[in-house]
């Protein structure tokens, strides 16, 4: 259930909770820990938030819960990210959304997400999103000073090609040790751009945000969906049953490059659900069922 990201990496849970929706729960602070609990005993310890989700609201919702009780956050692994700053009433003077990866504001974005997460320590920070104006100089500065006063373990990216994830690590002295990127069936052009192969080349574990298409994969009536769903219901009948979205999981989980999913939901059925495929074991003739119904041809 665990893995490592990379050679001396942090060990994370395979299947990540994502904390993006948490303000849209409605959770007391007691349903939000025991929520937390609840992913405890199906083996997922790892929660995925970022400084600007839930207009700047999920990580203190999520660190109000886990102030609750002395020793939980040793059983957990926090991955946060910064980097975009967008239009918000906490920030008045701010008058259009934009990328900022300056030593400033990722210091100030890594010590107002400690405060807010009820926490001395990030297990993983990551650059949320390429900034064209990247100061790879100004970003090793933060990261080396995060990193030496034990405010922040490992670093790594989120939506980088592999020339961006070059371009930073070629002036950091320890390596990045993942890339988050959008990965589904329904949207898997990193399987084909070079972007998860470049991971394995650097022994970094890709994360894949929206694994459900962004809900697409339950809700969605275009032509690619439907067929994509009416692939996984074929594949899950003939897996014993499986429902479509551990068939959708399964198949990003068969991927070489070992990712990690992050799921976005907070109903603990579909994460028990989610938790089960990990023993699903689609063919190679199965995952290219799927493979060609989402693309709408047969392979080259």
């Amino acid at each position: 259930m665990n893995i490592s990201l990379g050679k001396n990496g942090p060990v994370l849970s395979r299947l990540i909770s994502g904390q993006w929706r948490l303000a849209d729960w409605g959770y007391s602070v007691s349903e939000r820990l025991r929520f937390i609990h609840d992913c405890l005993d199906v083996g997922i310890t790892t929660f995925d938030h970022a400084d600007i989700y839930g207009n700047y609201e999920c990580e203190a919702l999520f660190g109000e819960a886990l102030a609750r009780e002395s020793g939980l956050r040793d059983r957990i692994q926090i991955i946060t990210k910064c980097g975009i700053k967008v239009v918000s009433a906490q920030y008045p003077a701010r008058r259009i959304g934009h990328y900022d990866t300056s030593r400033e504001h990722i210091m100030l974005s890594a010590e107002t997400s400690l405060k807010r997460l009820s926490t001395d320590r990030i297990d993983v920070l990551l650059l949320h999103r390429p900034d064209p104006l990247m100061d790879v100089a100004e970003v090793t500065e933060a990261f080396i000073s995060l990193r030496d006063a034990g405010k922040v373990l490992f670093f790594g990216v989120s939506n980088f090609t592999p020339g961006q994830v070059e371009l930073l690590q070629s002036a950091l002295p320890f390596p990045l040790v993942t890339n988050q990127v959008e990965c589904s069936v329904l949207e898997f052009e990193v399987m084909h751009d070079g972007t998860l192969d470049h991971c394995r080349k650097l022994a970094m574990r890709p994360m894949a945000w929206s694994p459900m298409g962004k809900g697409r994969l339950f809700l969605g009536d275009d032509e690619q969906t439907i067929r994509v769903r009416r692939a996984l219901e074929e594949v899950g009948e003939d897996s014993g049953s499986a429902s479509i979205d551990q068939v959708a999981l399964a198949w990003i989980l068969k991927h070489p490059s070992e990712i990690l999913p992050v799921l976005g939901t907070g109903k603990m059925n579909r994460i028990r659900s989610a938790v089960s495929a990990l023993e699903l074991n689609i063919t190679r003739e199965q995952w290219f069922t799927v493979w060609q119904a989402s693309k709408g041809h047969c392979v080259p």
